[in-house]
């Protein structure tokens, strides 16, 4: 036996490693951690939150002054290139002018009709004069954004949608007469549809319950149809230009529209790849589906042209990166990259043909084929959308434990194609109505066409007093010198 003294020494250490090990081995067993712990977690996963709002807010922000390129310069420099000099500046001013009066819209009323909550067809007036509008999210849009992010993002495809019309009605509309029919357009045709497909409790919409839910990532039905079938009912309205189509009227510079189309390939990265809202891997396959669209595209334009006239040019390769640009948009978040580049040559050769064939066929003067590329372009490419959408890239149906459930008829959804026939039918219909509404208000109160006498001295000067280009012309002496 160990003496008294040795016992109690023994004892005394027994209870110091037990008062020691046991909150470790408790710990280890799942005790619940101490309160300093439990914030020190808290304030972790709040710093990782913040970053991936702050990676989001970033990208977002980005997106919005890419799609605003988009417009100026780049549909600006696009349109202004294709029309005969004397006119160049008052097409790209056409661009400019959205610029400034869609924002001004838009922050009075627009966005509200647009994204506030309400009914099937137009949004409640919750968000006039932007109330409401500020630094936290939305969460039924985007949960790691700012509302106001969201917002200005947005804007930017209101502000080029409208732009995009302009090429249709080109070298012959009163700058009066157009700033006032956008103005009526915007709220007759463009908030309304932007709600039906985008808004809270909207008809076609397909992430928040729409009754026919419509796939459209960044505004194939929204923007392109819209616009597209838009600027046919203008051409078709305003009739042709003086001398169409007897007097050739060729692109004054293929050089500006060369750049103008460069700047709309980069900035529409901002436009589908930002249709995600978020810096994620969303984003990633729609950058990837977008690029490989417009290459396609080209490559199916080009070749169509190459084949009936014996050589590719570069306007014809340009033209097709848009239309595989404008088809890839709304399926940009729900394909891959094969099926990306399956729609982009589609969407080449088809839209060769509108603009070749199917337009001399009518005779209609689509000056710069606004309806040939973005009408036929988005109809084309919203109904495909319904046959290659995967739920392996994005699941946005899904049944009521939360399963993905097929997206489009590849997959086994066929009635999905029904879905995308209405929302083209409704864009289709809203287009020519509030189109044809807007041209019979401004035609009666201050007209359409200019006179003739200005149309045939030029728009920049008639119109606005300047002119696109300054020659320097060289005088010369008696002698020749």
């Amino acid at each position: 036996m160990f003496p008294a003294k040795t016992r109690f020494l023994w004892l005394g250490l027994f209870v110091i490693v037990l008062l020691i090990g046991t909150p470790f081995v408790l710990a280890q067993a799942g005790t619940p951690i101490s309160i300093s712990e439990t914030a020190q977690l808290a304030k972790l996963e709040q710093q990782v939150a913040d970053a991936k709002g702050s990676a989001d807010n970033a990208w977002m922000l980005t997106s919005s002054a890419l799609v605003l390129m988009m417009t100026g310069p780049g549909l600006a420099l696009f349109y202004g290139g294709l029309v005969r000099k004397k006119n160049v500046l008052s097409t790209m001013m056409q661009s400019f002018a959205m610029m400034a009066i869609v924002t001004v819209l838009w922050a009075l009323f627009g966005y509200s009709l647009s994204f506030g909550s309400g009914g099937s067809f137009v949004g409640h007036l919750h968000h006039v004069f932007l109330r409401g509008v500020g630094t936290q999210p939305d969460v039924d849009y985007a949960a790691t954004i700012p509302q106001q992010t969201f917002m200005i993002y947005q804007l930017m495809f209101a502000i080029i949608t409208p732009a995009l019309i302009t090429g249709a009605f080109a070298e012959r509309m009163k700058f009066s007469a157009m700033a006032l029919f956008m103005v009526l357009w915007s709220v007759l045709v463009y908030d309304p549809m932007a709600h039906m497909v985008w808004g809270k409790g909207g008809l076609l919409n397909a992430a928040l319950g729409g009754r026919f839910p419509t796939l459209d990532f960044a505004g194939g039905t929204v923007v392109h149809i819209t616009s597209g079938v838009s600027a046919l009912v203008c051409a078709l309205y305003l009739g042709h230009r003086v001398g169409y189509p007897k007097e050739p009227m060729p692109p004054h510079s293929v050089v500006l529209s060369f750049i103008g189309a460069c700047l709309l390939w980069v900035g529409w990265f901002g436009f589908n790849a930002g249709s995600a809202l978020a810096s994620s891997s969303l984003a990633t396959s729609a950058f990837v589906a977008t690029h490989f669209a417009a290459a396609a595209a080209v490559l199916g334009w080009g070749g169509a042209e190459w084949l009936r006239n014996g050589k590719p040019s570069a306007l014809g390769a340009i033209s097709g990166a848009v239309a595989g640009l404008v088809a890839i948009t709304p399926a940009a978040g729900f394909v891959g990259p094969m099926p990306a580049l399956a729609i982009g040559l589609i969407a080449g050769v088809a839209c060769y043909h509108m603009v070749a064939t199917v337009k001399i066929w009518f005779g209609y003067d689509d000056s710069l084929d606004a309806f040939g590329v973005h009408g036929a372009g988005g109809t084309l490419g919203a109904l495909l959308t319904g046959v290659f959408a995967s739920s392996a890239i994005n699941p946005i149906f899904k049944n009521a434990q939360g399963n993905p459930l097929p997206s489009g008829l590849l997959e086994g959804n066929a009635h999905q194609l029904t879905n995308q026939l209405v929302g083209i039918g409704v864009a289709w219909a809203l287009a020519i109505a509030g189109t044809l509404v807007a041209l019979k208000i401004v035609d009666a109160t201050i007209g359409l066409r200019v006179e003739e006498e200005q149309e045939i001295q030029g728009l920049d000067l008639s119109l606005h007093g300047e002119e696109g280009y300054q020659w320097d012309v060289p005088t010369y002496d008696a002698a020749g010198d």
